[in-house]
């Protein structure tokens, strides 16, 4: 079996590895099996595939900002067709949908701190293949106005409004699967700074999600404990979702070493997950 990492971001979205940079660490991580799964778009696992040895397995992926019905969610989508015209169509619309709340930060920066980006942090956001607050917050940083991109964000961006911005969830899943995708629930009991779902209110959102046609589990991942992940993965032999598995890789933008499937950092490798065929 493999070392395995499911959840993994570059620069062409959060991360800060470049596509060379993180082509090199997946070569020297033990990584077996890893997908790449930036916000919103493809283009880095476009770029990253020419770099990657053939024992090296590689599964395309994207991460989708989703509300499915009440549930505010992240969608991972694996082995798409990337020729899919629903799914070209769906990442359109999220470029639109990302570039809104740039605009959107940039003028309350301005209106609420009196903080004017410069002409040359403006065209570096606007260069993005897929740009996200913490672009911002890193661009506060090192004007020295916070000691890391969570406090920028927490102190200059979180009172930021941007209004109904995600995907529409049933929209995101159908578009995965009609490109021959698997969609899968993100961290499903929290991400990043995020407080954990306790049973009673992830149960409904579970069976939200189920009905608007996930397919599986993130039950891995690098912020949940061991009670956390026996619990999840109950839950997905329960209701027949998949298993799966990602650390949420974003270099030196989170301190997440590449294959941490756990906050004990216990290894875990693919015989622990299940992805169909993916995975062999």
């Amino acid at each position: 079996m493999a070392k395995i990492d499911l959840h993994i971001h570059s620069n062409y979205s959060d991360g800060s590895d470049t596509i060379q940079e993180l082509a090199e660490n997946i070569k020297t991580s033990g990584l077996g099996v890893f997908a790449l799964t930036d916000h919103d778009t493809i283009d880095g696992c476009k770029a990253l595939a020419p770099l990657i040895p053939d024992d090296i397995k590689f599964i395309h992926g994207v991460e989708l900002t989703c509300k499915a019905r009440e549930c505010k969610c992240h969608i991972l989508g694996y082995n798409y067709n990337e020729n899919s015209s629903e799914l070209k169509e769906l990442l359109g619309k999220g470029k639109q949908l990302r570039l809104h709340k740039l605009e959107t930060r940039i003028n309350y920066l301005k209106d609420k701190f009196g903080i004017i980006l410069s002409k040359k942090e403006l065209d570096w956001l606007y260069s993005r293949k897929s740009v996200v607050k913490m672009h911002i917050a890193n661009i506060l940083v090192e004007r020295g106005l916070a000691d890391n991109n969570i406090e920028a964000m927490r102190k200059y961006l979180n009172g930021c409004s941007t209004g109904n911005s995600r995907f529409d969830g049933e929209e995101a899943i159908n578009a995965i699967l009609k490109s021959g995708g698997i969609p899968i629930w993100a961290h499903p009991l929290g991400g990043e700074c995020e407080r954990h779902l306790k049973e009673d209110e992830f149960i409904p959102k579970l069976k939200t999600l189920i009905d608007c046609g996930i397919q599986g589990l993130e039950c891995y991942y690098s912020r949940y404990s061991e009670d956390e992940i026996n619990f999840l993965v109950n839950c997905a032999n329960k209701y027949n979702l998949y298993i799966t598995g990602g650390s949420d890789y974003h270099g030196t933008n989170k301190n997440i070493p590449l294959g941490t499937l756990n906050c004990q950092n216990l290894y875990i490798d693919s015989s622990k997950l299940n992805l169909g065929n993916l995975l062999n």
